[in-house]
């Protein structure tokens, strides 16, 4: 678990995370405890540490069915937001179903699309893109895995982009053996493209990796997305040579969650968790220009992520 410095632990137990000034620390206390604690995205850097202009720009939204995303307005969203590649993941939608309003998208003249091949309106992955990648393709290479519409991969002259939408261990952890195998396969074919070129993966990991990146840590232990399996399945890839860009930017920046249940206002009152990445091969780290939590896009119970980055 990650250690905490002492001014962060401290602010922790009187539930203000905030690293505002301490004026505002005291302000905030004579509030009832209740007053959520929003994440505001800060404004985007577009330098990289070694100096050179963000050059790709990368959006990536679980959209919860790409249909009522399209009807909520998402593309007004995505049109403002203008990346140079959109990642989108629990599309829940068959190709011959898709919205005109998406696939005839000017925009995005390079559109791959990836269902599950058995259940209709189960998960599936979408990318768009401005320019055409150099190649594309669907799945892992494991037919257990490869069915459920899950995995596109687009080569780029300089690197791999993937995009994913990882098994959720499910109700009960029915799936959560399902998802141990899945870790390990997943991890094996990134690490295997890695050793290609250098690889961008986004999507909905469907883990928060450490009690920074959700909002009751200790109620969600045995639940899926925060078992102490998934988590060490998430650590285990960064430790085969990956890193957790907005991690890496914003090592204790807590309460800047992508998901919050329909549920009890979850969102109105920030009770989220980070299940959505953009995890960089370290090689590229020294490009890493900006990770975005493009928290106020509505639309979906997920919100969109962005990257830039010098490649």
């Amino acid at each position: 678990i990650m250690k905490r410095g002492k001014k962060e632990e401290d602010a922790a137990a009187d539930g203000d995370t905030d690293t505002g000034s301490a004026s505002a620390k005291k302000t905030k206390k004579a509030k009832e405890p209740e007053a959520p604690i929003m994440y505001d995205d800060p404004p985007d850097k577009m330098t990289s540490k070694d100096g050179r202009e963000a050059n790709m720009k990368i959006t990536s939204w679980n959209v919860d069915g790409l249909r009522a995303w399209v009807k909520k307005k998402g593309l007004d969203w995505v049109r403002e937001e203008a990346p140079d590649v959109l990642c989108l993941q629990e599309t829940k939608c068959a190709e011959k179903s898709l919205p005109a309003d998406i696939t005839s998208m000017p925009e995005y003249p390079h559109k791959y699309w990836s269902a599950s091949d058995e259940k209709e309106g189960y998960s599936g992955v979408a990318m768009l893109c401005k320019t055409e990648p150099l190649k594309v393709t669907y799945g892992i290479g494991n037919e257990e895995h490869d069915k459920e519409g899950r995995v596109i991969t687009a080569e780029f002259p300089n690197f791999f982009l993937v995009t994913v939408y990882v098994p959720n261990s499910g109700r009960g952890l029915v799936r959560l053996d399902y998802r141990k195998t899945w870790d390990v396969d997943f991890r094996a074919y990134l690490s295997e493209l890695d050793m290609q070129k250098p690889l961008v993966l986004c999507g909905d990991l469907n883990v928060a990796h450490q009690e920074i990146d959700l909002k009751n840590p200790k109620g969600n232990k045995k639940n899926a997305g925060f078992t102490p399996e998934e988590r060490e399945g998430f650590g285990q890839l960064l430790e085969s040579g990956f890193i957790d860009s907005f991690r890496e930017l914003y090592p204790e920046q807590a309460n800047a969650y992508t998901f919050w249940t329909y549920m009890m206002n979850s969102r109105g009152k920030n009770v989220g968790w980070r299940l959505d990445y953009f995890v960089l091969s370290s090689s590229l780290l020294p490009g890493l220009c900006d990770s975005k939590i493009r928290n106020k896009a509505l639309g979906s119970d997920h919100c969109p992520i962005t990257l830039h980055i010098a490649v």
